[in-house]
């Protein structure tokens, strides 16, 4: 698991996180001899593989990683899946483009009841680097949001009761509501904007800001006149008429809502003295008003790796339902090799420890592979022990697509991929998720029976409720933990994995995860520490859940009621 974007709210999640919910599950019975769908055996032997010093790390742009995709596939085709990839193989390929906007000519349009501004790029507002190639689209429906923040912290939401899918989304106040912290303004704004399916989102934020500031002020790209300064990330063509969401930067307040706000019977001195002194924003209709945005930029491409994810599929029995999808991922990159770090002796410790810690160092031997046990060779090989038991058993209606995605740990930039490229997303009901899947949270010996679920209640209640009959009808059934679906900073779970590029497309979701531990991103992830019975259970799980998606005779319906079941819920949901 892992994508810098939201490495601080994750630090701060687990800074929240204060143990288990109590009550745990009874310890799970045995399977009955030879019916067991999910073998140890067989995981250990995967996860064995794709978690040894021969992979070097999986790290994405190396030959390590093609190595873990060639032994991927073909395990996925000796289990009976069909490739699902370009040209009859397992693989998907695609090139991760690292980019600097040479030069961005694009425009925002202002038009309030026929009266037009032009407002330019650096001048009152500021574009994303990346706005794809040049096209122009107009929004005439737009909504004045307020703090255009959800914090649950404050019990404050400007979207509760709101339709704003396909609308353009505006916002103001740098900082706020009154006792709102930086971390919730920089990433709750942007993630609940985004959730909203608003085509665009328009408001001040600090780090825009600051580069203007900067650019103003002359100062020297980061990194210095000698280094290649990359500006943005993409797996998409440069030229590709990327669809929004949009988000622009308000660089001058002043100008830019005063004449938003003509004719709307508020005025931007008003609003700016409540929002400097934190007071409650209204929120509005902004009547006669229509945003056009004319996207036009020039890129230069600072470096491109190609990669590839693997992708496999069992096809599905009915010949109506088999033209639809469930998708299972996970991701099979990881991070490095070559760091130095102390490679402490014996197993994994059975007290609680901070996320986080550092190993001790209590040998002399030196380890230089990150293997990635947990992280996320896990998933990957539930993942292959779901595709065996599936193949091996009845033919679901539904095909149901896997796929081991790379470039996670570099932006979530596989499933990215794939999300905008694979089925068409009106077409998959649901996709589910498994990163690090292999462990206890903190290692803590109360947690062995633990599975946090993420994201299941957020765009279909029916998806919650199907994951947890799923559960209740398997013996020795889990502890279903929703504390990192809470509405909370917890919760910025839900924007951490590759799940997230599919709930970005409105399709409903599911993250499994059993949290972080002590050698989260360190050398000491290793097989020896992976709890392969629990590994087990939580595959098994999965593959429940996935029969009862897959032979669903409707998609779990989309009612988008966001987050409900959190830290320290139970069970079903009412619709």
């Amino acid at each position: 698991m892992g994508t810098r974007r939201i490495a601080l709210v994750l630090f701060v999640a687990a800074c929240l996180s204060v143990g288990i919910v109590a009550g745990q599950a009874p310890k799970p019975a045995p399977l009955p001899v030879n019916t067991d769908p999910v073998r140890q055996a067989d995981l250990k032997r995967w996860l064995t593989t794709l978690a040894s010093d021969a992979m070097e790390g999986r790290v994405n742009g190396t030959d390590s990683l093609v190595r873990a995709g060639d032994y991927l596939a073909a395990e996925a085709g000796a289990i009976g899946l069909e490739p699902g990839g370009d040209n009859g193989t397992f693989f998907e390929n695609f090139q991760v483009t690292g980019a600097r906007t040479v030069t961005n000519r694009s425009t925002l349009t202002v038009e309030v009841n026929g009266q037009t501004r032009v407002f330019r790029h650096g001048e009152g507002v500021r574009f994303p680097p990346f706005v794809g190639g040049r096209r122009s689209f107009t929004l005439d429906q737009v909504e004045f949001i307020g703090y255009g923040l959800d914090d649950p912290a404050l019990r404050h939401d400007d979207f509760a009761g709101k339709d704003l899918r396909g609308k353009a989304v505006v916002w103001l106040g740098l900082r706020g509501p009154k006792g709102a912290m930086r971390v919730a303004t920089e990433f709750l704004r942007p993630a609940a904007a985004a959730q909203s399916g608003a085509a665009a989102f328009v408001g001040p934020t600090p780090a825009a800001q600051a580069v203007a500031k900067g650019e103003a002020a002359g100062r020297p790209p980061a990194g210095g006149p000698q280094t290649p300064t990359i500006d943005f990330t993409t797996v998409r063509p440069l030229d590709d008429a990327a669809p929004p969401p949009l988000a622009l930067n308000v660089l001058q307040p002043e100008a830019f809502y005063s004449f938003l706000l003509t004719g709307s019977g508020v005025t931007y001195p008003d609003l700016e003295t409540k929002a400097n002194l934190g007071a409650p924003l209204p929120s509005f209709t902004l009547k006669g008003v229509k945003l056009t945005f004319n996207l036009d930029a020039d890129y230069a491409v600072v470096r491109s790796n190609a990669t590839r994810n693997v992708v496999g599929i069992l096809r599905g029995s009915d010949p109506a339902l088999g033209n639809t999808y469930v998708v299972l991922g996970a991701h099979y990159d990881h991070i490095a090799t070559g760091v130095s770090d102390r490679l402490p002796a014996g197993p994994a410790p059975r007290a609680a420890a901070p996320a986080g810690a550092a190993a001790p160092a209590t040998s002399a031997a030196v380890d230089h592979i990150y293997n990635g046990a947990d992280d996320d060779a896990s998933g990957c090989a539930a993942l292959l022990a779901i595709a065996q038991a599936l193949a091996q058993g009845p033919r679901p209606r539904r095909t149901v697509v896997f796929v081991w995605f790379a470039a996670e740990e570099r932006g979530l930039l596989g499933s990215q991929y794939h999300a905008t490229y694979g089925p068409p997303s009106d077409r998959v009901a649901a996709m589910l998720d498994l990163d690090m899947v292999g462990r206890n949270a903190d290692n803590r010996p109360e947690a062995e029976n633990t599975v946090y679920v993420v994201g299941a209640d957020r765009i279909s209640t029916e998806l919650h409720n199907i994951n947890e009959d799923a559960n209740a009808s398997l013996p020795g059934h889990l502890t279903l933990d929703y504390r990192y679906n809470d509405r909370s900073l917890e919760g910025m779970m839900y924007f951490s994995s590759d799940h997230y590029s599919y709930a970005l497309k409105g399709i409903p979701v599911i993250l499994f995860s059993t949290g972080r531990h002590p050698d989260y991103h360190r050398v000491t992830d290793s097989v020896d520490r992976i709890e392969f019975p629990k590994l087990a259970r939580i595959a098994r799980l999965v593959c429940e859940t996935t029969k009862r998606m897959a032979n669903l005779d409707h998609a779990p319906v989309r009612d988008r009621r966001g987050p409900r079941a959190g830290k320290g819920h139970v069970g079903r949901i009412a619709k």
